[in-house]
């Protein structure tokens, strides 16, 4: 029975020990600050960010393929009713939602690179084949002079 005991308390020390310091960093004003919400992002406006491709398949034709992209940038408040989409800064990345496959071919030779787009209609993502935490279902290309 004690030799129970000793591998517990030698398990609780060893556990306090890895604890302990975390625990006094946090105390000593060493944690990150609470972030704060992004800028405003409305009808009109520009989002810039990095584009991605993203491997997705159709929900409603099981197997298909379609093309999906999303632009990573910084956290942004999105307007009311959506607002913070239940995030503590806002949405980092946003969905881009293609109407054509003008669209999409546009899109594919930006893959990898930064690029801006005029948000027309934005909302919180809501559907389960949705990757990102917003979607762009409305927006046009904004070329760099």
């Amino acid at each position: 029975m004690t030799k129970r005991f000793a591998k517990r308390l030698a398990l609780v020390a060893m556990m306090m020990s890895v604890v302990t310091p975390a625990v006094s960093a946090q105390q000593d004003g060493e944690a990150m600050p609470p972030s704060k919400p992004g800028k405003p992002i409305n009808t009109g406006e520009v989002l810039s960010g990095e584009l991605t491709a993203l491997k997705v398949r159709d929900v409603k034709n099981v197997g298909k393929r379609i093309a999906t992209y999303q632009i990573t940038s910084e956290p942004r408040r999105l307007p009311a009713p959506s607002g913070l989409c239940n995030l503590e800064t806002g949405p980092e990345t946003f969905q881009l939602v293609t109407s054509s496959d003008a669209q999409a071919t546009q899109l594919k030779s930006f893959v990898g690179k930064e690029i801006s787009v005029k948000v027309d209609e934005v909302a919180c993502a809501s559907d389960p084949g949705q990757m990102s935490e917003a979607v762009v279902t409305k927006w046009s290309l904004v070329r760099k002079q």
